[in-house]
C-alpha cells in the first residue's frame, strides 16, 4: 500500500513558528482507524489534505504553515458544491464594481428566460419579503448548499467573468462552467439568462441582457472518472468524461477560504475585492448553522448542526459544542466528499485551516447511488477533524489568537 506523501511549505511572513513535538500524520494513528485506513491507501481513495497551522505575530497577523498529504493540482476530482463559495464571493465583488445607486446585495434580482432551457426566478418564498436577491441566494448557498441559488448567481456573472476573476486572483487550477442539478449542454451553459434589478416600488435599477461566453472553458486532458456510469437506467461501460465539468483544485479551494478569513495575508491583486461588510457577511453565513437562520428557515430535524460540517461528523445529528465554529464549504457528488474549513474553538483559542477530498466509490460506477459516504467518507472527515483538533490542543503558541473578528451574533 502506498504511504501518504507529506509536504511542508511556509506561507507565513518571516517568523519563527512555535515548536512542534510531532509532524502531522506521522505519529501513531491507532486511535483514528478510518483516518489510518485512508492514509495507508491514498491511491484507492484519491485523498488529498491541506492542513494549515496558524500562529500570530506581535501585531496579531496570521502566520501560516501548510502540511499537505498527496496534494496534486493536476489530478482531477469533481468539486461538487464547493464551487458555490467563490461564486458567492464574486457576486458581491461584481455588485461593488457596478457602483450604482440603489443596487445592493438586498436589491430585488429577477432572472428572466427567453429560451426553452432557461428557467425564470421571479420570486423566492423563503425570503422575508418573498423577493430574491444576491444576499438571499448567498445565504441559501452557505447554509444548505442550495443548487438553484448557485445557478442564479452563475447566471448573473457568466462564465467569462467568473473564470477571468479566478485567474486574476491566482487561482489557476479552476474552471467553473456549468449550472448544477439541471440538464444543460455545454453550449447552453455558455448562455446565461437576462436579469433585472428592481427598487422597492418595481422600477428597474439595472438590467443585464442575455450573454454568451466568448470562450470555451474546459478541463485539459479530457479527464475521466470511474469504469462505468448510468444515464437514466442505461449502464455505459466506460469511464465518465468530465471535460466540460467544473474544476476547483484543492489548493485553490483552500486558498479561497484563506483569502476570505485573512485577506491581508495575500497580495492585493489576489484578494477578493469586497468591502468589510460583505466579507463579514460571507464569514457569518459560512459559520452559521441552518437552524440559526430565520429567513430562510430550515427545520433542525431536516438540517441538523453537522449537516454541512463534515469535520464534526456529518452522520452525527447531535448538537455541536457552543465554543466551536467552523467556517466552511462542503461538496458531495460522484463518490467525492470535500470540506474546506476554518476551524475555531473560542474557549481554547484554537484556529486552523483544513481542506480535504476523498473518493469513496468501491465499484467505480457513477450515478448508481452506491457510494461509501456513510461507511468511509464521513467517518474519515470526523476522524481527521478530531485528530487535527487534538494536535492543536497540544501546540504551544507564543502569542494567543485573538478570535473576536470571527465571533458573530447568531
Amino acid at each position: 500500500m502506498k504511504q501518504p506523501v507529506l509536504v511542508i511549505c511556509l506561507l507565513a511572513l518571516l517568523c519563527s513558528c512555535s515548536s512542534k513535538t510531532t509532524m502531522p500524520f506521522e505519529d501513531d494513528l491507532k486511535d483514528f482507524p478510518m483516518l489510518k485506513q485512508v492514509l495507508d491507501d491514498v491511491d484507492k481513495y484519491q485523498v488529498q489534505i491541506i492542513y494549515t497551522q496558524i500562529d500570530r505575530n506581535e501585531h496579531g497577523n496570521a502566520l501560516m504553515t501548510d502540511f499537505t498529504v498527496n496534494l496534486d493540482d493536476t489530478h482531477y476530482f469533481y468539486p461538487a458544491s464547493t464551487v458555490k463559495l467563490p461564486i458567492a464571493i464574486l457576486a458581491l465583488e461584481w455588485l461593488e464594481e457596478q457602483n450604482i445607486k440603489g443596487l445592493t446585495a438586498e436589491t430585488a434580482m429577477l432572472v428572466d428566460s427567453i429560451r426553452p432551457f432557461q428557467k425564470p426566478a421571479l420570486s423566492d418564498l423563503s425570503s422575508k419579503d418573498s423577493v430574491p436577491s444576491v444576499a438571499h441566494y448567498i445565504k441559501k448557498i452557505l447554509l444548505v448548499s442550495d443548487n438553484d441559488a448557485y445557478n442564479r448567481l452563475y447566471e448573473l456573472l457568466g462564465q467569462d467573468y467568473i473564470n477571468e476573476k479566478l485567474k486574476e486572483k491566482g487561482l489557476y487550477h479552476s474552471v467553473i462552467n456549468h449550472r448544477l442539478s439541471v440538464a444543460s449542454s455545454p453550449e447552453e451553459n455558455r448562455i446565461v439568462n437576462p436579469i433585472r434589478f428592481l427598487d422597492s416600488v418595481g422600477n428597474v435599477i439595472f438590467e443585464k441582457p442575455e450573454r454568451t461566453s466568448t470562450q470555451h472553458y474546459t478541463n485539459s486532458n479530457n479527464p475521466t472518472i470511474g469504469e462505468a456510469f448510468y444515464v437514466g437506467d442505461s449502464l455505459i461501460m466506460e469511464p465518465m468524461e468530465f471535460t466540460y465539468k467544473n474544476k476547483l483544485a484543492l489548493s485553490d479551494l483552500h486558498g479561497v477560504v484563506q483569502r476570505i478569513v485573512f485577506p491581508m495575508s495575500f497580495v492585493e491583486s489576489e484578494r477578493f475585492s469586497i468591502n468589510e461588510e460583505h466579507r463579514n457577511f460571507i464569514l457569518k453565513y459560512m459559520g452559521m448553522l441552518p437552524a440559526e437562520s430565520d429567513f430562510p428557515h430550515y427545520p433542525k430535524e431536516e438540517y441538523w448542526d453537522t449537516y454541512s460540517k463534515f469535520y464534526l461528523d456529518g452522520n452525527d445529528k447531535g448538537d455541536i459544542p457552543k465554543s466551536i465554529r467552523i467556517f466552511n464549504k462542503t461538496g458531495q457528488a460522484y463518490g467525492h466528499l470535500l470540506d474546506a474549513s476554518y476551524y475555531v474553538d473560542f474557549e481554547k483559542g484554537i484556529e486552523f485551516f483544513v481542506s480535504a477530498v476523498i473518493y469513496v466509490n468501491d465499484n467505480n460506477t457513477l450515478n448508481d447511488d452506491h457510494y461509501e459516504y456513510e461507511k468511509i467518507g464521513f467517518p474519515f472527515f470526523a476522524e481527521l477533524g478530531k485528530y487535527l483538533y487534538h494536535l492543536e490542543t497540544k501546540r504551544k503558541k507564543t502569542i494567543p489568537a485573538d478570535l473576536r473578528a470571527v465571533k458573530f451574533e447568531y
